[in-house]
């Protein structure tokens, strides 16, 4: 009886270790398979059959997800560099400060586009970067003025941020 107890038991602990292992696995960050295909130049997406006529669509779509993923990527990196144990006071308060403005830039990006795309404006992305704020949009004609000034109030309302550049893609 001692014997199969003895089995047992390390069978167990076998099946626990595994089971940490592919957990470990299975939560850490699948990024990098994304990450390696933005570096040469592909994304996932691409892959998959599409007309000429989408592409222009899938153009704001998968930049849309590559802008948030990079985010995403980039909170979980100040995340984990705030709550290790070996970051200083002084480094963790920067690092929650680059968070909190990282996050708070990310809601205003949607936030702009969410207006934006309410105005009328079909493929909308927005990127804040320090001090300026780039927009693209799908037009196949120039903007008016007043359609230019309409989109500089609703960046500057939403961000404070004055400096706004606006691109259009067709």
């Amino acid at each position: 009886m001692n014997k199969k107890q003895g089995v047992i038991i390390v069978t167990l602990l076998a099946l626990i270790i595994c089971a940490g292992i592919l957990a470990t696995r299975l939560n850490s960050n699948l990024d990098y398979v994304a990450e390696n295909d933005i570096k040469n130049g592909k994304t996932t997406i691409s892959f998959n059959d599409s007309t000429k006529k989408n592409s222009k669509n899938n153009y704001f779509e998968e930049s849309q997800m590559i802008r948030d993923n990079s985010n995403a990527k980039a909170l979980q990196d100040l995340k984990g560099l705030i709550d290790d144990e070996h970051t200083s006071k002084q480094q963790r308060a920067a690092l929650s400060k680059k968070y909190s403005d990282l996050a708070l830039a990310d809601t205003k990006q949607h936030q702009i586009e969410s207006v934006l795309k309410s105005k009328g404006y079909e493929n909308v992305l927005c990127y804040i970067q320090d001090n300026k704020v780039t927009i693209v949009l799908k037009s196949s004609k120039k903007l008016s003025e007043r359609e230019t000034k309409q989109i500089q109030d609703i960046v500057i309302d939403v961000t404070k941020i004055k400096d706004v550049d606006i691109q259009l893609k067709e």
